[in-house]
């Protein structure tokens, strides 16, 4: 277990300084852990904001950050990057102790991904080029990339300092400035991320950071007038409150990375059966199933189903919940105790709604105080049940078998939701005409999870509007403007 004792800082981060919520009001934030409380954070509201975006809009205005040349944003950026790895488990405590992920994984996943990030988007952006368009010579019509201003970032609890980076960073390298609301469950690394950026020299007001809840801090933000930009991950039912204030306000940008029920597809000539058996098992079950791309629909080829649900059964004992702290662990608590219960109550209504209960399905203490869940499994399910139409958010995989291609495909595709979705066949002229007609974001390929910060990640439908990561992430952060200069040439040229 580790020794480093995190600072647990609750005061909103507004113009390069640490402050109290204006009205003075705090929340105690306990951790999922243990139930120890880790401190008090400020409960920021409609004036907190106000002060925020002030400090953002004057920032902006002033062009201490978004008149730098762009190597200089680099700078810092990279600078940044190098501060979160030197601080990283600091940091990956921090979400630990804040959220309940597994230390294993927060410091080899969430800090090591969330510094490649700051990195990468910092590396990228004196490389990304402007244009000329093809017009008469009698003009030359240049088109430039701006950024939008202020930023409104609104980030989740499941990957807090991962999810910010992925917001910061592209908002940051093009110049924008960035007013960011953490999750109310899961505030500090947002806070110590804006102190770091301070150190790398990112300069005051440009990254501020306010922690509150949702109907207070979070929609103030959202219906903010000065807000130019609002990019939000959470639930799909947030997301379209957000939609609705960006259009009753200003008609702000919006940009929503939402919910997702991942379909996996494996056929019969899966050419790797234990591999996929481990990835639909294990990218459920990492992050105690609190993954909006969790694979929670596993549709599996009748021929193949008692083979692959006897090998996934056989799997997890690897995945009964454990202290987070240790280094063994492989899945820890459960955010809260609100989200325990709804994990619960999904898994109270498979049951009730005729799906077999293969595994798990209870609270369990391994630490005291804590909130921590079974790895649970449901086979007999059908895909009108609530389980495979919900967003569960829990470690709860539901099994279901189809016949052919075209049925996998069309249950697939019956869902609100396309984040993400995979198949596994050995058959590349099927890998390829499933993956066309699957509509998702992003379709894997006999593999599950693997990623990389060049490639966006987003969703069809439901699963939300725009795409984080990769150079298309630039374009939710920047206006496209046109200069259009009339040419008179001189007689003979």
């Amino acid at each position: 277990m580790t020794e480093i004792q995190p600072i647990f800082d609750g005061r909103a981060f507004i113009d390069g300084q640490r402050v109290g919520a204006r009205e003075g009001q705090t929340y105690a934030k306990h951790s999922p852990v243990d139930g120890r409380l880790l401190g008090d954070v400020a409960r920021c509201g409609a004036a907190d904001i106000d002060a925020a975006v002030a400090a953002a809009r004057a920032a902006f205005a002033d062009g201490r950050w978004a008149r730098q040349a762009p190597a200089a944003r680099k700078r810092v950026l990279v600078r940044l990057a190098e501060l979160l790895l030197q601080h990283a488990d600091e940091l990956a405590l921090l979400e630990t102790l804040d959220m309940g992920k597994p230390i294993r994984y927060a410091r080899s996943v969430d800090v090591a991904s969330a510094a490649n990030c700051v990195r990468w988007y910092g590396e990228a952006i004196d490389k990304v080029y402007d244009e000329i368009a093809p017009t008469p010579r009698t003009a030359l019509a240049l088109i430039t990339r701006e950024p939008l201003g202020v930023v409104g970032a609104i980030v989740p609890w499941n990957y807090p300092l991962l999810m910010a980076c992925w917001k910061v960073a592209p908002a940051l390298a093009a110049g924008n400035s960035v007013v960011l609301k953490p999750s109310e469950k899961s505030p500090y690394s947002a806070l110590r991320l804006a102190e770091l950026a301070l150190q790398a020299g990112l300069p005051p007001g440009v990254l501020n950071v306010v922690p509150g809840f949702g109907p207070e801090a979070g929609s103030a933000l959202a219906l903010h007038m000065d807000v130019d930009g609002i990019a939000f991950t959470g639930s799909t039912r947030v997301g379209k409150q957000i939609h609705v204030m960006a259009g009753q306000s200003n008609l702000k940008r919006a940009w929503t990375e939402l919910g997702g029920k991942s379909p996996n597809l494996v056929f019969a000539d899966c050419p790797d059966l234990e591999r996929a058996v481990q990835a639909a098992v294990g990218s459920v079950m990492f992050n105690q199933g609190e993954s909006c791309n969790a694979p929670s629909r596993l549709f599996v080829e009748a021929s193949i189903k008692d083979a692959f649900v006897e090998r996934a059964l056989a799997l997890l004992p690897r995945y009964q919940p454990a202290d987070p702290r240790q280094p063994s662990t492989v899945m820890g608590a459960i955010v809260d105790r609100i989200q325990l219960d709804t994990v619960l109550r999904y898994i109270e209504q498979g049951q009730a709604e005729g799906a077999r209960l293969l595994a798990g399905g209870q609270a369990v203490q391994p630490v005291p105080g804590g909130y921590y869940v079974q790895p649970t499994v449901f086979d007999g399910v059908r895909n009108d049940m609530t389980i495979a139409r919900e967003e569960i958010f829990g470690p709860v995989l539901s099994i279901i078998p189809f016949t052919d291609a075209a049925e996998a495909v069309r249950q697939a595709n019956d869902s609100i939701y396309g984040l993400q979705a995979a198949v596994w066949t050995r058959d590349l002229n099927k890998a390829h005409a499933v993956a066309r007609a699957l509509r998702a974001g992003t379709v894997h390929v006999n593999q599950y999870d693997e990623d990389d910060i060049t490639v966006p990640f987003g969703g069809f439908r439901q699963s939300g509007i725009g795409r984080d990561k990769s150079l298309h992430a630039l374009d939710k952060y920047t206006e496209l403007k046109t200069t259009w200069i009339r040419l008179d040439a001189p007689d003979g040229l």
